[in-house]
């Protein structure tokens, strides 16, 4: 890695400083905090331009919000236009999207059973958004959200406070205590009790940690993946000063889209898990 990013800054050298700005403007750009090379999206690119500005400021501290909600914005104006007319025989994109929802259902349903069925609008648009916002940075001028541990934390702290919830609304508040303490019915489970319920406290702390750390170690990875070979692309054909590069970064867009999807599908199917594992046990 360290090499890749030698050429990169050799390329700079060699008279190319537009395409290699591309790589490390989150790096070394106007007020840019030093950090791993990134491809620049609007939002920096409108920073640059114009740092002083007020509005470039607020976009330049709110970016990854921004780019959130820009994902949610397309997400609502697609269902819209996919069901303001609804068919009774659906085609197009509502046969499309109806699709898409049928397969979460029997994803979530096939976990949760029947009961996971009033789970599916929640676990479903988890999926959905995440995924969103994974592909998103493959969109020239766009960023992934999900790059940064603020949005995926976010994220699981949803999912955990929701979890939470449905365990005390199902369990009823004895009933969540009693399963924090291991649901001890004999005298051994009793005594057990002071060692199992910091125990069963720490990992349920420690499921929104490993959700938010494994998405963003993974978007983030694939980020400056791409970005590194689109810099050693650029180096490639520094010595004819153009701004050009050779395209060697595509087949890692391939690889991206790969473990976007399976990274909001890990995602979703945990988070599916860990409302199972606080249902009652006659509803497992």
């Amino acid at each position: 890695m360290r090499f890749l990013l030698d050429i990169v800054n050799t390329a700079e050298a060699g008279g190319v400083p537009f395409l290699v700005n591309l790589v490390s403007a989150a790096e070394e750009g106007a007020g840019h905090p030093k950090g791993p090379p990134e491809l620049p999206n609007i939002v920096t690119v409108i920073y640059d331009q114009f740092s002083s500005a007020g509005f470039a400021q607020f976009l330049h501290h709110w970016e990854n919000v921004f780019f959130s909600l820009l994902i949610a914005l397309f997400l609502g104006t697609l269902c819209h236009f996919a069901s303001r007319k609804p068919q009774l025989v659906p085609k197009g994109l509502q046969n499309f999207l109806e699709m898409i929802v049928e397969g979460l259902s029997n994803f979530v349903c096939g976990i949760l059973g029947e009961e996971g069925k009033k789970y599916v609008p929640f676990l479903g648009t988890l999926f959905i958004y995440i995924l969103c916002m994974n592909l998103f940075g493959l969109v020239p001028g766009m960023k992934s959200p999900s790059s940064s541990i603020n949005t995926t934390a976010a994220l699981a702290i949803t999912v955990f406070a929701y979890v939470q919830y449905t365990g005390i609304r199902k369990l009823g508040v004895l009933g969540y205590l009693d399963h924090f303490a291991g649901r001890p019915r004999d005298l051994v489970g009793i005594m057990l009790v002071p060692l199992m319920f910091p125990l069963h406290i720490i990992s349920e702390l420690a499921k929104p940690l490993s959700l938010s750390l494994r998405l963003f170690g993974n978007i983030m990875g694939e980020d400056v993946l791409i970005a590194v070979f689109v810099g050693l692309g650029v180096s490639i054909l520094a010595f004819t000063n153009l701004p050009l590069g050779v395209p060697i970064h595509f087949p890692f867009v391939f690889l991206a889209m790969l473990t976007s999807a399976v990274q909001a599908l890990v995602f979703a199917a945990l988070s599916t898990i860990y409302f199972l594992m606080m249902f009652p046990h006659e509803e497992h």
